[in-house]
Formats: C-alpha cells, sequence, structure tokens
C-alpha cells in the first residue's frame, strides 16, 4: 500500500464544522483573516485549492452564492476576468509556469466538486508535471506547503497590484 503524507488536512480533519452546514465559499468570503485567501476584490476574491492539481492552484470566486457564471452581473463578470488575469500574473511571478489552465466546471456532471457556489480555476502547468507519479502511482506531487504557497503568492500580489486596485 501506498502512503502519501498530507499533514496540512489535519487542520481542516479537526475542525468542527459539518461539509453540510455551510459553502466553503461563503464561509472564505466572510473570514477576513483566511490564510488560503489570496487577494479580494469587489465582485470577487482569490483563494488557493486545498487540494491542488498542481502547486499554486487557484480559484477565483464571486461572493455572490451562485451556481453558474450566467447569474453574475456585467460588473462581477468583468472583475472575475481581471482577477483571473491578476491570478496569472501573480503566479508567473512567483512559479514561472510553462503554460496554464484555466477554466470552471459548471455542474456536477461538468466535475464540479463545489457545485452550488460557482468558481473558476488557474492551474500553473510545466512540462512533466504530470510525471511518472502521476502515470504509474496515480498520485500528485505537490511540492511546496500550503502556507508557504500563500505567503509567496500574498506578496507577489501585493507587489503587482495592491498599488492599482
Amino acid at each position: 500500500m501506498d502512503h502519501l503524507w498530507t499533514p496540512w488536512r489535519m487542520t481542516y480533519l479537526r475542525s468542527d464544522r459539518k461539509l453540510d452546514e455551510a459553502c466553503v465559499f461563503c464561509a472564505l468570503a466572510a473570514d477576513p483573516d483566511s490564510v488560503q485567501v489570496i487577494a479580494r476584490s469587489q465582485f470577487v476574491f482569490v483563494t488557493l485549492n486545498l487540494y491542488p492539481y498542481n502547486n499554486g492552484h487557484l480559484m477565483v470566486v464571486p461572493y455572490q452564492h451562485v451556481q453558474t457564471q450566467e447569474a453574475l452581473a456585467p460588473e462581477a463578470l468583468a472583475d472575475l476576468m481581471l482577477t483571473v488575469n491578476r491570478s496569472i500574473g501573480a503566479l508567473r511571478k512567483v512559479y514561472n509556469p510553462a503554460a496554464f489552465n484555466i477554466g470552471a466546471n459548471i455542474g456536477t456532471a461538468a466535475g464540479a466538486g463545489i457545485a452550488d457556489h460557482y468558481h473558476f480555476h488557474v492551474v500553473p502547468r510545466w512540462n512533466g508535471d504530470a510525471n511518472f507519479m502521476s502515470v504509474i502511482a496515480d498520485t500528485r506531487v505537490i511540492p511546496d506547503t500550503l502556507e508557504n504557497t500563500a505567503r509567496e503568492l500574498k506578496a507577489a500580489w501585493q507587489e503587482l497590484y495592491d498599488s492599482t486596485t
């Protein structure tokens, strides 16, 4: 049996919140001290994915609890896409990825893990990041802690954008 150690998940496992009681994104939006929130704008916020596909996997999430982007006002959609662009810029500064996957899974059938609250993924990619571990062992290797990733991305965001928002 293979073991993949993920010590950062212990805080979540020991938390007293129940999965079906509240929306995790609404809880993050309401928490001004959340470690995983990288940045906030008028209509959306940027957060780390706690179960990332790659190091630096971000999500851009509207404050408004909606299931699809069609329910967002034009101003919120514009803010969403500007924030996606800024997310790409911060990831380039910190990690210099070779490419990105960006997009949304709208609905459970499309693969949305949290289908009730629309969110947009920004995943940095590198040549060979789906290496033998993913192919042979069905395991992803995430080379840095979520805390360090958050610290570095917040610093980059502040340097790049806080004077312009």
